[in-house]
């Protein structure tokens, strides 16, 4: 009897990080400092340096590292385990945290910033970030870090549309492949998706706006389209999961992670009735955003030691590990082996998009306004 994928990800996980435990403090530990303390050296080229574990807090503050999002729970818990210092669960959206470090300027709270990758560029060009570049820099692909080491992606996710099978067959619709389907009345009246203040929420409108034909500089395609959804019941909400297990909400828009973690990884739904789609438009346009996370360390960071080597087990393989197990592909993804369950490739050649990062970031705020004043969210 085959064993299921639920109970696979655990045991091939032990099995796969057992052999990478250590890996960062074994290459980089076994010495102690005067005071006896673990010591360590850490980050790539011109930044690699010591650091001592006497230095480190008991809790390690960065932002957006939280639970239920892109297995950040066994991320903390190994990284605690190995190193001490444990890190806080930061319940908070990556427009939350910019908005908590410009309400903070001079007195930061936190180590480190994680989250979608333009926000971090924003960070850093409103002064709040300092260059590191992590033990791992150099596998991460140019376009997708500064070459100051201010902000490196981590990972990467496409926006998708998790939908309830089950209740999709009671309804008699079928899985849906462009954004117009979910105009259906049947779909439209118990959706549930995040504003644009959110990455998350921000990717989903770009996918949106660009399926429908709009870009940067038009954004109304994507205002008009969140102006019918809500008519049709559709809510903005940051917390759908549960009442999509319960089946409250038959349809979400986050990510394609979001959908597969659910599908494989949880055992409040069945795995039958969970579908993961990446859409497109009608009219052949993409309509599948692909948007990078990453982190930085902050300017004034208090503990900026334990930051750093936590940012080192981020990008390190056993960390990058992780978040694999949740179906988020890594940024070293190239060196690693992805599972059968990720959506068909030529899905994501069909859907998938990607938009212009410098652009994006010199906008964003513009564009989360216009559509959040224009959509009245």
């Amino acid at each position: 009897m085959g064993i299921s994928r639920r109970s696979y990800i655990g045991a091939s996980s032990a099995a796969i990080l057992g052999g990478l435990a250590g890996c960062l403090s074994s290459g980089s530990g076994g010495s102690n400092d005067a005071s006896g303390a673990e010591t360590y050296t850490v980050g790539y080229g011109d930044f690699e340096t010591e650091i001592s574990a006497s230095a480190f807090p008991d809790m390690l503050y960065f932002y957006c590292v939280q639970s239920g999002w892109m297995n950040w729970p066994t991320v903390m818990e190994n990284f605690e385990s190995e190193y001490g210092p444990a890190v806080h669960d930061d319940d908070r959206s990556s427009g939350e945290a910019l908005q908590h470090m410009r309400s903070h300027s001079g007195d930061m709270t936190h180590s480190g910033y994680n989250g979608g990758y333009t926000y971090g560029i924003v960070a850093k060009n409103d002064g709040f970030t300092q260059a590191y570049k992590p033990n791992g820099w150099d596998k991460v692909p140019d376009s997708l870090k500064t070459d100051d080491g201010h902000v490196t992606a981590t990972r990467r996710v496409t926006t998708a549309v998790t939908y309830r099978q089950d209740i999709y067959e009671e309804r008699g619709l079928d899985a849906p492949e462009t954004w117009a389907d979910l105009l259906q009345p049947e779909i439209m009246q118990d959706l549930a998706l995040q504003t644009p203040q959110a990455a998350v929420g921000l990717a989903a409108a770009l996918s949106v706006n660009n399926a429908r034909g709009g870009s940067m500089d038009d954004l109304q395609p994507v205002i008009d389209y969140y102006q019918q959804i809500q008519e049709g019941g559709a809510e903005f909400t940051d917390n759908f999961l549960a009442q999509f297990s319960s089946g409250e909400y038959s349809t979400f828009i986050r990510y394609d992670y979001s959908g597969l973690d659910l599908k494989y990884n949880n055992d409040e739904i069945a795995e039958e009735n969970v579908g993961v789609a990446l859409l497109g438009g009608e009219n052949g346009n993409q309509g599948a955003l692909n948007m990078p996370y990453g982190y930085a360390l902050l300017e004034d960071a208090p503990n900026p030691e334990a930051g750093k080597l936590f940012m080192d087990y981020v990008l390190s393989l056993e960390g990058q590990q992780h978040f694999l197990d949740a179906y988020v592909r890594p940024i070293r993804s190239s060196e690693m082996d992805l599972p059968d369950e990720f959506i068909d490739s030529e899905e994501y050649d069909r859907t998938e998009f990607q938009v212009d990062y410098d652009q994006l970031v010199e906008q964003q705020d513009a564009i989360i306004q216009e559509i959040t004043r224009g959509a009245n969210i």
